[in-house]
């Protein structure tokens, strides 16, 4: 688990007991890497998966079939007068 060493722009302390100290460090020399480079990995890689399980929808087949046909569903007259509305609108963020 080589990382390409860079910099870092903050500090990130943490509190432990030895034991878990212990297994992270026997944890990062068996895949060639120091105790920081391996907590910060495995730290971005699980709040990767917490976001990721945040964002992603799963749906048995027939749940996700019946969505696929209502997007290929032709809007409504409805939905067409609120898109154009929504696309006459100066978000708060905007310059302009």
């Amino acid at each position: 688990m080589r990382t390409e060493h860079t910099p870092a722009e903050v500090n990130i302390h943490l509190r432990a007991k030895a034991h878990d100290r212990l297994l992270i460090d026997q944890a990062a020399e068996l895949l060639g890497s120091n105790r920081s480079q391996f907590m910060m990995a495995s730290a971005l890689k699980e709040a990767k998966n917490v976001i990721l399980d945040q964002t992603s929808i799963y749906a048995d087949n027939k749940t996700f079939q019946n969505v696929l046909e209502w997007l290929d569903t032709p809007a409504t007259q409805e939905q067409i007068d609120g898109m154009n509305r929504l696309q006459t609108i100066n978000p708060p963020w905007s310059d302009e």
